[in-house]
């Protein structure tokens, strides 16, 4: 007899373009007993979704937002709502008025065609013709994507909602959620002001609500709302005619990110969107709840003034008119610029994907309709997880100050390595201060201050050996850097690795927890430690890790940050604890040929044990836990103790290592000696699309039955190999397009001089018929085709005898 399988039942908070295109994700899936609730009336709700203008560029520096707004762009241009559009495909225009933002376009061509959206960079006298406002002398060029153009979001909205009603969900309006139901740690529903709904599954897209909706089940939604002007002009003579009244627009969307505003045509007149003005916080709190449009706030016309001026200044025809109306529409801010998705970290079942602008709404309902229904998106979404962020990232002030940045930044021309100014320093480990001393440059990654080089090393016979390199790649770089990197491998240096997550796993079913779990064999004697890998269920690298077996019933886990911690969290058994002891822990690694000769002088225990094994000795008068592992390729230990004597710690090995030649290195040097032996990255060289097989990590798999082992063996689509660089003057920054003749057939991951082989290194994903050793590829920088060849790896070392030494 054929087991009964019964279809979840989930409700969905808000019935904007998210929930709205959650609904239809779902019960295209099979799941069809949804109930989508709105606090407003349908299908106008109120929110965001209500007025936003519906611009859809689908250029992003995140691979994953540049693809959720491709898939919004082919949704949305099959959906209709009576005959009406739903999306309407005039294509994209980005302008540059300074050469900053000349080069930039090229970068984010370079963008679009590693992900695969065509676009091209024109000349000012073609860019000017795709515009019939836009004057050729106003600009230097520009990026024009042909598949970009307009949502009408409201009726996104319904054409969605009419296609998940036609599958059986229902929608309501005026139904604000008061009580979300639990129990055992489950959501079993929620109750409205006037009725109650049982669900398996909630599915929180109340936009900016959020924070209200969160605080329901204790859930601090880390978003900002804010206040973004809008205006539309009076009649323009120009346009007169031009458009059909249907259409609404034929000319390009605009966009004059030198001076943070965009532009679409509404018929004969001109909408004006600008980030220009001050930031606006707004307290979902006191915003009207019982208005029909509670997110479009009063405008203030001396916040738009400055921007008038420049508006007229790129389009002198709007000279002849003036602002017919404006208002400060109400849209969701985070910290980092991503959406939240996941589900709630404590309370089974309840789901979260805010944060989500009409560009890439669909995308982001249909990787949480995959992750719901399959078990984890199709595409990598660690940078979107509603988890990603410590506890002092989610606190109101951190949120706040992050979010109201992003605003002000969110068309600026911002370099990978450039790190925000502050809060800052939040998050520092023990050696700071004598950090500080030696004049380190700091670079910030998940609150953590990191040191990039250090300026004490700028008198090292090694600088004198660094090649130089172009403008953009010496942002946040300095020869010191190659210095550290050299010093490492010749003598011995001192890196922080702090940052790192480590989480203690124990209890009576650690073990088996973690066999299960992973991808290697942790099941191994007291004092192994195992490089293992987190995978979905189709095989995709989710994070790696480090195991350490500290006893027979703990384990440190070296993790890759919060969402990892998280995953531990939520899948352990009951006999299995898991703790985050980053905060109050520390880890100093001390590499380089000399490095035995620095730990000897401060320690009687024996040295003398394996690569890839731990033991328990003293640095002086400090207990700490040695692994024998490196990042660097070289000799060496990583050295973790308790936070309070991390910098007895640091002192007693800077003393011993003087006559040694020691240096402090960071994370510039660091960054250049793993790519020359091609350790991989999480999250940036390899991710939950790509597979051991394919990232070159089948090492870390071990025999047996896991969570992805199903898909070990399967043929590899692709691969992640290292490119040289023809010229050793050309260092490129990552996700640069990888060409085949005039072919792009890969991307960029993480690129870095290599200091020790005297070349430039690019990590690429290519198809395994172009990832043999000696193939010719070429590398698009800035609108250059760079020269350069694969290479066999790893590029330093082949045979490992440093580390083994």
């Amino acid at each position: 007899m054929t087991p009964v399988v019964r279809i979840p039942r989930v409700v969905v908070i808000g019935s904007g373009v998210v929930g709205a295109a959650v609904a239809d994700e779902l019960t295209e899936r099979g799941w069809t007993d949804v109930t989508v609730l709105d606090r407003g009336a349908l299908f106008l709700p109120g929110g965001s979704s209500s007025h936003a203008p519906g611009l859809v560029f689908q250029a992003n520096p995140s691979r994953t937002m540049a693809r959720f707004a491709s898939y919004t762009v082919e949704k949305l241009s099959g959906l209709d709502v009576d005959g009406k559009w739903c999306f309407n495909p005039v294509g994209g225009l980005e302008v540059a008025t300074t050469p900053e933002r000349l080069d930039e376009l090229h970068r984010r061509h370079g963008f679009l065609t590693s992900v695969g959206v065509e676009s091209t960079v024109l000349a000012a006298s073609d860019a000017a013709a795709l515009h019939p406002l836009l004057g050729e002398e106003k600009i230097l060029g520009g990026l024009h994507i042909p598949s970009d153009g307009l949502a009408k979001a409201p009726r996104a909205v319904e054409a969605q909602a009419r296609r998940a009603i036609s599958r059986g969900a229902r929608f309501l309006g005026g139904q604000r959620v008061v009580e979300v139901l639990r129990a055992q740690g489950r959501v079993t529903g929620v109750r409205t002001e006037t009725d109650e709904f049982g669900a398996d599954v909630v599915v929180q897209c109340s936009g900016f609500w959020g924070p209200l909706t969160g605080a329901l089940v204790g859930l601090p939604t880390p978003l900002l709302p804010m206040a973004h002007q809008y205006v539309t002009t009076t009649p323009l003579p120009d346009l007169a005619g031009r458009t059909d009244p249907v259409r609404e627009a034929s000319a390009p969307i605009l966009r004059h990110q030198d001076r943070d505003l965009y532009f679409r045509e509404h018929g004969d007149r001109i909408g004006i969107g600008s980030y220009a003005h001050r930031p606006m916080p707004v307290d979902p709190a006191d915003l009207p709840a019982h208005t029909s449009m509670p997110s479009s706030l009063d405008f203030t016309p001396e916040d738009f003034a400055p921007s008038w001026d420049d508006a007229r200044a790129l389009l002198p025809a709007l000279n002849g008119t003036e602002i017919a109306d404006g208002f400060n529409g109400v849209f969701s801010f985070t910290a980092d610029g991503m959406p939240l998705l996941g589900e709630h970290p404590g309370l089974r079942g309840y789901w979260v994907a805010e944060a989500v602008w009409v560009t890439h709404s669909c995308g982001v309902a249909r990787a949480m309709a995959q992750w719901l229904v399959d078990g984890h998106p199709e595409f990598d979404v660690h940078g979107c997880d509603l988890n990603r962020f410590t506890e002092a990232q989610r606190s109101p002030a951190y949120v706040a100050e992050r979010s109201a940045r992003n605003f002000v930044e969110v068309y600026d021309i911002l370099h990978p390595l450039d790190p925000p100014a502050s809060p800052r320093p939040l998050r520092v480990s023990p050696f700071h201060a004598r950090q500080v001393e030696l004049g380190a440059v700091f670079g910030e990654a998940a609150g953590w201050e990191r040191p990039l080089w250090f300026e004490a090393n700028a008198a090292l016979p090694e600088v004198g050996r660094i090649p130089g390199r172009g403008e953009w790649a010496s942002r946040w770089w300095s020869p010191i850097a190659g210095a550290e990197a050299l010093a490492t491998r010749e003598r011995v240096a001192l890196y922080d690795m702090t940052p790192l997550t480590r989480v203690e796993v124990s209890g009576p079913g650690a073990c088996a927890f973690l066999q299960g779990l992973t991808s290697g064999d942790v099941d191994k004697s007291v004092g192994a430690v195992v490089y293992t890998l987190m995978l979905t269920a189709a095989g995709g690298v989710l994070s790696d890790l480090t195991v350490t077996r500290l006893a027979e019933d703990r384990f440190q886990v070296g993790a890759n940050g919060e969402v990892d911690v998280d995953r531990l969290r939520r899948l352990a058994p009951a006999d299995v604890h898991v703790a985050d002891v980053t905060a109050g822990t520390c880890c100093l690694g001390l590499w380089g040929p000399r490095a035995r000769d620095v730990l000897a002088a401060l320690t009687d225990n024996d040295l003398r044990f394996g690569y890839f094994r731990s033991r328990r000795i003293t640095v002086g008068a400090v207990p700490v836990t040695a692994l024998r592992v490196s990042y660097v390729g070289e000799l060496g230990w990583e050295l973790y103790t308790t936070a309070d004597l991390g910098l007895a710690l640091w002192d007693a090995l800077w003393a011993a290592g003087q006559e040694h030649g020691i240096v402090a290195a960071g994370r510039s040097a660091l960054t250049s000696l793993r790519l020359e032996k091609g350790y991989r990255a999480s999250g940036l060289d390899m991710s939950s699309e790509d597979t051991p097989s394919e990232a070159g990590i089948e090492f870390a798999v071990k025999p047996g039955t896991y969570v992805g082992s199903a898909s070990v063996g399967a043929p590899p689509r692709r691969k992640l190999v290292p490119v040289l660089l023809d010229d050793p003057q050309h260092v490129v920054m990552g996700a640069e397009p990888v060409y085949s003749g005039d072919v792009p057939v890969g991307y960029v991951t993480s690129a870095a001089y290599g200091y020790s082989i005297d070349a430039s290194i690019a990590y690429a994903w290519l198809p395994p018929a172009l990832a043999e050793p000696g193939t010719a590829v070429q590398i698009e920088y800035f609108g250059e085709r760079l020269p350069g060849v694969t290479a066999a790896e790893p590029l330093f070392d082949p045979e490992g005898k440093r580390l083994r030494t």
